[in-house]
């Protein structure tokens, strides 16, 4: 009896080998392909699919697949082995079927569902998996003839916002929308009573079109959630991206994507007005927040995040009414929740010394170019300082009529808050990055000597990176995203330098 058919003798075992074997000639042509470039972070070649297309490529790296380093048939072969190594010796009861998700679910009432939708328009799935298909087909054929039957993926079915399958944009959104709202119904009225059903998304948050601030993917995905009467009642940030992958190289991709656990929201829920909405925001927000900074979620994650205890509060409630009387869409709800976000991160600010206030401020003004000293010295009153105190405190240095931010190539190694006579957050943040960027254990032992004063070089990073990422200084967001990223770590290795280090208090 062959494997497709339940079988477990000599047959069914060729069929499994033979099935796996085409697993490594796929992952074989991902590494040996004209569209393979060189991935310098790690001295490779990298693979075709570096970013969720099939991209053009300038110049392409040939590989040697007949040798043993990556991309070679023995380590697709190694990494196929290594992954059956880790799998289940049994998967009774288990079944896999590709099948509309609204029927599949339908079919199965009361079984809990964890899924991973698709992205709007981010993703072409069917398209790309085209790549790797026509090579299963022409190894498998015989062994799953009803799974590849066709010359290529089915396509039509498909849940995603392309606009060129559909004929338009306007098409295409509608598409993913109507197809969004019908599973999510068929969710909300088949999920069992006594657990939620889990959602894992990673949608970045906010896109830029024209000035206007966007989010489409999460505006669509979300407002399925809310209108087939769902509720979020918890959310997680993991951390499931590479940080080698095309995408993320010199830019402040997502690293994580968020699981969002619904249930059904009750039918006694409240309407609310969006004064409410907003006090219960404020209320609850800051909280989740210092939750999520306290777990490491990097700032570049940070938005991305608080959409989930943010959507919380507000799909709790049956309809959040308008000042016309329109209920809120979840569009609007979005930018509430990153508006009271704001709010949140910025109260940070309060607990910073006044230079480094006024150096918060003119960064975000003027970032690490001059700027006229007169309006250096105005910004310093209003922070309750001086200008001659910002100088001495080594913040930066005024000169010839204009005043700047000294930069972190320009600090000097090896300082120490222990023999700062004017420590300043600013300060602390700022050798603390410029430590990290020359080795862990350099920043690990910084942040020990800090002693209280890192948790606020910690909020000040966060600032900072809101500050760099909105106005396109990718290597300082990158810097500051790092810093926090790496937080937990950089607390394991200072408690490990604590019995030989001093600290300030």
């Amino acid at each position: 009896m062959r494997l497709r058919d339940g079988g477990r003798g000599a047959d069914a075992y060729a069929d499994a080998v033979v099935t796996y074997l085409a697993f490594a000639v796929d992952r074989l042509t991902d590494r040996n392909s004209t569209i393979c470039s060189w991935d310098a972070s790690r001295q490779h070649v990298r693979n075709v699919f570096a970013r969720q297309a099939i991209p053009m490529t300038w110049d392409f790296t040939e590989n040697n697949p007949l040798g043993a380093s990556s991309g070679s048939w023995c380590n697709c072969v190694s990494g196929i082995s290594r992954d059956v190594e880790h799998l289940p010796a049994s998967v009774d009861g288990g079944a896999v079927v590709q099948r509309d998700a609204r029927v599949r679910v339908g079919e199965s009432a009361g079984v809990v569902v964890s899924t991973d939708p698709p992205y709007y328009d981010n993703v072409p799935y069917a398209d790309i998996s085209d790549f790797f298909y026509v090579w299963l087909r022409k190894n498998l054929s015989d062994v799953w003839p009803d799974e590849l039957s066709t010359l290529a993926t089915p396509k039509v079915e498909e849940l995603v916002a392309d606009s060129v399958r559909a004929g338009s944009k306007d098409r295409a959104g509608e598409h993913f929308e109507s197809g969004m709202a019908g599973f999510m119904a068929t969710l909300a009225a088949n999920s069992p009573a006594g657990a939620p059903a889990t959602v894992f998304y990673a949608y970045k948050a906010t896109e830029t079109k024209g000035g206007e601030v966007r989010a489409t993917g999460w505006d669509t995905f979300l407002q399925g959630v809310v209108d087939a009467g769902l509720q979020v009642t918890a959310t997680w940030p993991m951390r499931t991206e590479l940080g080698n992958r095309l995408v993320a190289s010199g830019s402040n991709a997502l690293a994580s994507s968020i699981v969002l656990a619904c249930r059904p929201r009750s039918e006694s829920a409240a309407l609310a007005s969006r004064g409410e909405l907003l006090a219960a925001l404020r209320g609850e927000l800051p909280e989740s927040v210092r939750a999520l900074q306290s777990g490491g979620v990097a700032p570049v994650d940070m938005a991305q995040s608080a959409i989930g205890p943010g959507m919380g509060v507000f799909s709790r409630y049956a309809r959040v009414v308008e000042a016309d009387g329109s209920a809120m869409a979840v569009s609007a709800a979005l930018a509430v929740i990153n508006d009271v976000l704001g709010e949140v991160l910025d109260g940070a600010e309060a607990e910073l010394d006044a230079e480094s206030r006024f150096a918060l401020a003119w960064y975000g003004a003027h970032g690490h170019s001059p700027g006229p000293s007169g309006d250096a010295d105005s910004v310093a009153r209003a922070k309750n300082t001086s200008l001659a105190a910002i100088v001495e405190s080594g913040v930066g240095e005024a000169r010839a009529g204009k005043f700047r931010l000294h930069g972190r190539g320009e600090l000097r190694e090896g300082w120490s808050p222990l023999h700062d006579d004017r420590l300043t957050v600013w300060m602390a943040a700022q050798h603390l990055a410029a430590a990290l960027e020359r080795s862990e254990s350099e920043a690990a032992g910084l942040l020990h000597a800090l002693g209280g004063h890192a948790d606020r070089a910690r909020q000040l990073a966060y600032l900072l990176y809101s500050k760099a990422d909105d106005a396109g200084w990718a290597a300082d967001a990158a810097a500051y995203n790092s810093l926090i990223a790496v937080w937990a770590d950089l607390r394991v290795a200072a408690a490990a330098a604590a019995p030989t280090q001093q600290t300030i208090v």
